[in-house]
């Protein structure tokens, strides 16, 4: 609902525009937008983050992976050793598997607790840095809006690919 409203508020902000210009005929009103999702796709920025949150998470999905196959093992087995053992070590060994289990759930919860939080500094600092980029275009080539979401774009009006060029230069340039 808020996306709605959100689009129906540029809508009516660029139908107002439009009926305005016409009255203003000397004043040209040019328009751009940005498709953020291609930028987090195809900037080398974004892409140098992603490759630093898969350096970083690896090592801690591979034990969770590891683990999760032990934990596997170790239930199959049980399952196929339960019917011959005595009813204590079967209730003790069925103990340890909830627990081990237990234990398995919270460490990847938390994996992807940290995943989820890391992931969105490393795009928020990407997008930071695009609409930095973003900026200059606009100014540079004298826009008077540019918008990151809408229905429908015509495609002359997308500037993503100027912006991601500037973006892999100024990433170049560091």
């Amino acid at each position: 609902m808020k996306s709605f409203s959100r689009q129906l508020s540029v809508a009516l902000l660029l139908g107002s525009m439009a009926v305005a210009a016409p009255a203003q005929a000397q004043e040209s009103f040019k328009a751009g937008f940005v498709n953020t999702d291609r930028i987090f796709r195809e900037a080398s920025t974004a892409k140098a983050a992603q490759a630093k949150l898969e350096q970083e998470f690896s090592r801690r999905e591979k034990e969770l992976v590891d683990l999760g196959n032990t934990l596997k093992t170790a239930t199959d087995k049980f399952e196929r050793e339960a019917p011959t053992m005595a009813e204590s070590q079967r209730t003790t060994r069925q103990r340890q598997l909830v627990d081990q289990d237990r234990d398995f759930q919270r460490k990847r919860r938390e994996f992807q607790e940290d995943l989820s939080a890391r992931k969105n500094e490393e795009l928020s600092q990407v997008l930071e840095r695009a609409n930095k980029v973003v900026k200059q275009v606009a100014e540079a080539e004298k826009y008077d809006v540019i918008l990151q979401e809408a229905v429908y774009i015509n495609p002359k009006h997308d500037i993503t690919d100027k912006v991601i060029k500037a973006l892999n230069a100024a990433a170049g340039a560091k």
